[in-house]
């Protein structure tokens, strides 16, 4: 059967409660009874006002409030004898509200690619920004941290800071091709070395770590296979890397030979460095480590290399352990990677509700006073109190119509300057308004009290 739930509010937005409440009913598989409480205004409620004032006629699985509604739920569960909830702040985002992170399965977030985040060129930064950096990558979710060493110039100092991280509670790899460099590192404690050719393979029985495996140049198979059948002669354990090249530069033939890999060596671990795609295409990161990952899910390469270097790579790292969650539930169940990880969805929103004009009407003839009820729909930005509705395309045009008297002072005017600002773009780019709330950006939505006095 059904839920029931008891939707509390007040008189002004009882109209949008129940045509919210309606329209997601048969979606999320609950049956509405809005409770309509005597006061105007649902944000002015408090627990403790709620538990006194509220009636159920009928039994309920659970009681809603308002996401404004001040105190604890407690009071009025002590009372009632149901489960009592604050929801949304605002009903228009009722619909994530039931269908974000608690409606997802128990089972969602385990991953099987491991992160290993590159600090590029290491011999030019100081150590405490090496160290500064780090704890930002493991932050984010990095697993290893990659020391990353200057091509051409070898670096006298690389076993020193790689004893430091592994000093300070990181797992370390390093990224050089120099055979002593890599030596060093191994003897200061790195785990991993990316990466030897079918060259250098034999010095790797000497350093008594985990190597990455790679063609002498991009597309060199045969070089591949002999690197891997060294690493195997001499017991070195290892991962194969086919290298992932730039896009006009063979991105898609560098992909059909991690498809072939797979199938030469089913049983061998393997990594992609998507630094190549990431850093050298002009769009923003997220979604392509999400399209790479799956690649990886997809043939069991389990571990990434990532940089943050150009400015819309910054969070790959962050990006990366959102994806391999996703990638990994979306394989194991088969199921498409969608209505599932809300936080990668950064430049629009995964739904998109807007107040229609019944409610905008409805609403403009009940509010009796003179504080503004910002909206965004229609393509317009609407601006709601007492004396009227009035709404335009362009901010600055509203906000002149408000202020036809004059008498909106300098703070409120920067308010509703900044609100006005924000519904703006959330119509340029498709995504919810609501007043006093923040645009939501994924998970680069920044944590901030917003409102007036």
């Amino acid at each position: 059967m059904a839920r029931r739930i008891a939707f509390v509010t007040g008189k002004l937005a009882e109209p949008a409660v129940r045509r919210v409440t309606a329209e997601l009913a048969p979606r999320y598989d609950f049956e509405p009874l809005v409770s309509v409480l005597n006061i105007s205004v649902a944000g002015l409620m408090t627990t403790e006002w709620v538990a006194r004032h509220l009636r159920l006629d009928s039994p309920v699985d659970l009681v809603l409030l308002p996401g404004l509604c001040r105190g604890d739920p407690q009071v009025i569960e002590d009372r009632l004898g149901v489960p009592v909830r604050k929801g949304p702040k605002d009903i228009w985002q009722l619909a994530r509200f039931f269908g974000g992170r608690d409606e997802r399965p128990a089972e969602y977030g385990a991953y099987s690619i491991e992160i290993i985040a590159e600090i590029n060129n290491c011999p030019e930064l100081e150590p405490e920004e090496v160290l500064r950096r780090a704890e930002e990558f493991r932050r984010q979710g990095a697993d290893v941290i990659d020391v990353g060493c200057s091509p051409g110039q070898r670096w006298l100092g690389v076993s020193d800071c790689v004893r430091r991280l592994v000093d300070a509670g990181y797992r370390v790899s390093v990224d050089t091709l120099d055979p002593w460099e890599a030596a060093q590192a191994a003897r200061a404690g790195a785990e991993l070395v990316l990466s030897v050719t079918h060259r250098t393979a034999p010095l790797a029985a000497d350093w008594g770590c985990e190597v990455v495996a790679i063609p002498e140049r991009p597309g060199d198979w045969g070089s591949l296979e002999q690197a891997v059948e060294r690493l195997e002669r001499l017991g070195v354990k290892f991962r194969i890397d086919p290298i992932l090249e730039p896009i006009g530069s063979g991105f898609a033939q560098s992909i059909g030979r991690y498809l072939t890999a797979r199938r030469r060596w089913p049983q061998c671990e393997m990594l992609m460095g998507v630094g190549n795609i990431t850093e050298l295409t002009d769009a923003d990161s997220a979604p392509i480590n999400v399209l790479l990952a799956g690649i990886c899910e997809e043939l069991r390469i389990r571990s990434v290399l990532t940089t943050s270097v150009i400015n819309w790579c910054r969070t790959s790292v962050r990006e990366l352990d959102l994806a391999r969650r996703l990638v990994h539930f979306a394989v194991r169940q088969r199921v498409p990677p969608k209505n599932l990880e809300p936080d990668l969805v950064l430049l629009r929103d995964p739904r998109l509700n807007e107040p229609d004009e019944g409610f905008l009407a409805e609403l403009a003839e009940r509010i009796k006073d003179p504080n503004y009820r910002i909206f965004a729909a229609g393509g317009k930005i609407h601006a709601i109190n007492n004396e009227g509705h009035r709404s335009h395309t362009d901010p600055f045009a509203l906000f002149r119509e408000c202020n036809r008297t004059g008498k909106i002072s300098a703070e409120h005017a920067f308010y509703l300057g900044y609100e006005m600002c924000k519904a703006f773009l959330a119509l340029t780019l498709a995504k919810n308004y609501v007043q006093d709330e923040p645009l939501r950006w994924g998970f680069l939505t920044p944590e901030e009290k917003y409102g007036h006095s």
